[in-house]
């Protein structure tokens, strides 16, 4: 038994030799790798006086204009006021260093403060390498000659001034018609029909009564005899007139002494027939509307201009009108007509053009394109995107030199495309900021707020 746990314990011995012999190279290099942290972290603990040079930046950082102003530090002949972040104005110091956000601080020179005190408010400062960073690129006022075309589309009617629509007075029956279909040229003159109509032959019937009854009573030896005849006459005459008889007409009836069974009526201008409803052998009325002649020598063409660009047109301005169909061909005329009032529904505002048409080649129904020439004259202009529009007011960054930029209020006028008139505010020659322009004006709102709390 004895034997037993003797050779028992030798075995263990020679198994807990043989695993310590198998691992201590391992278990050497964990006492090493923990003698390595420690020693590391000994080396980036700060000591005692570099805790305290750490704890005094620090506080410098954290330091702010309103909490008390710092001690003025001098470079050279330069006389430093503060160092500030550029991208963070607020942020000041009273020594070098970085911003909470990591950029390196920047000194504010007592020169510079000077210099943009006598300057307008908002003006900024911006350094050329910020500026390359942020895009802000330049333009040079200019003065320059402008036009703008409106450019509308019109629709081609006959000029209703030179409309004629024959009517008779008198009731009757056709007899012959002269003219007999649509989009017959016509002259002035030109016989269109003749009528029969009972009461225009008693009237003539009466006509020559009267004529022949001053002629028997001219010599009569009583005055009232001789004023009646003739105030007969006079009468019938005017009856005759008042239905449209011609001169000529009762000329002839003095000469022949002799009725006319039919009346022949004619065109009373030149012109196309645009409409007819005169047929031989019809019964008519005073109240049909027998013809309608329109002299198409001028032509109207009407078109529809937006509310905004109302205020640009007038009466008698100059305008042309091209066919999409007749390439190379533009047509001159003037407009004669503003409608008073505006469709509500298309916001638009009808206005009428009138154009010369010898050769008959504008047809009423036509479709047209209007040009419309607006002559703002010689205009001081800059860039649409130069212009920071809040609604109320319109401002733009006027380049200064050594960097600085000044806000500056215009007036503007109308806008042309990519280009606004400038009515006041700016002159010929003057630099302005075209783009980054946001970012300029983000750092002149920022600075007039400081300015605003140092007060």
């Amino acid at each position: 038994m004895i034997h037993k746990l003797a050779r028992y314990s030798a075995l263990i011995l020679v198994v807990v030799i043989a695993s310590g012999i198998l691992f201590r190279s391992r278990i050497s290099s964990w006492f090493d790798d923990d003698s390595a942290l420690a020693a590391n972290a000994a080396q980036r603990e700060p000591k005692g006086k570099d805790m305290a040079n750490m704890a005094g930046m620090d506080k410098s950082q954290g330091q702010n204009a309103d909490h008390g102003a710092p001690q003025a530090v001098t470079q050279g002949e330069r006389k430093i006021l503060y160092y500030y972040d550029s991208m963070n104005p607020i942020f000041r110091s009273p020594k070098p260093g970085n911003a909470i956000d990591g950029m390196p601080l920047v000194p504010r020179y007592a020169d510079e403060e000077e210099l943009t005190a006598n300057m307008p408010a908002g003006t900024v400062k911006v350094a050329e390498g910020k500026q390359q960073l942020i895009g802000v690129q330049t333009a040079t006022v200019q003065r320059e000659r402008l036009f703008r075309t409106i450019r509308a589309v019109g629709q081609i009617t006959a000029d209703e001034s030179k409309l004629a629509h024959v009517h008779l007075k008198v009731s009757g029956w056709i007899d012959k018609v002269y003219v007999g279909y649509i989009g017959q040229l016509v002259k002035k003159g030109q016989p269109l029909f003749t009528l029969y109509s009972p009461d225009l032959v008693s009237t003539e019937q009466e006509y020559l009564i009267a004529r022949r009854g001053k002629q028997y009573l001219g010599n009569s030896s009583f005055p009232e005899a001789v004023q009646g005849s003739e105030s007969l006459l006079q009468s019938a005459r005017e009856r005759l007139r008042l239905w449209d008889i011609s001169d000529e007409q009762i000329k002839k009836l003095d000469e022949t002494g002799e009725v006319t069974r039919t009346l022949t009526f004619y065109s009373p201008i030149d012109g196309f027939v645009l409409d007819r409803k005169a047929f031989p052998q019809t019964n008519v009325t005073p109240d049909m509307e027998l013809y309608t002649v329109a002299d198409l020598s001028t032509i109207w063409a009407t078109a529809q201009i937006y509310e905004y660009e109302v205020p640009y047109v007038h009466v008698g301005q100059q305008a042309q009108m091209e066919l999409s169909y007749v390439t190379g061909k533009t047509y001159s005329g003037r407009l004669t007509y503003i409608s008073p009032t505006l469709d509500p529904q298309t916001r638009t505002v009808q206005v009428r053009l009138e154009f010369a048409n010898p050769k008959f080649e504008l047809k009423p129904g036509m479709f047209s394109d209007v040009l419309l020439k607006i002559d703002y004259g010689s205009q001081i202009v800059v860039p649409t995107d130069a212009i920071l529009d809040s609604g109320e007011k319109q401002m733009i960054f006027v380049a200064l030199p050594n960097g600085y930029f000044e806000p500056r209020e215009l007036k503007i006028g109308a806008k042309l495309e990519d280009k606004v008139i400038v009515l006041s505010g700016l002159k010929a020659g003057e630099s302005i900021v075209t783009s980054g322009n946001f970012l300029i004006d983000s750092e002149s709102r920022l600075k007039s707020a400081m300015g605003g709390m140092k007060h």
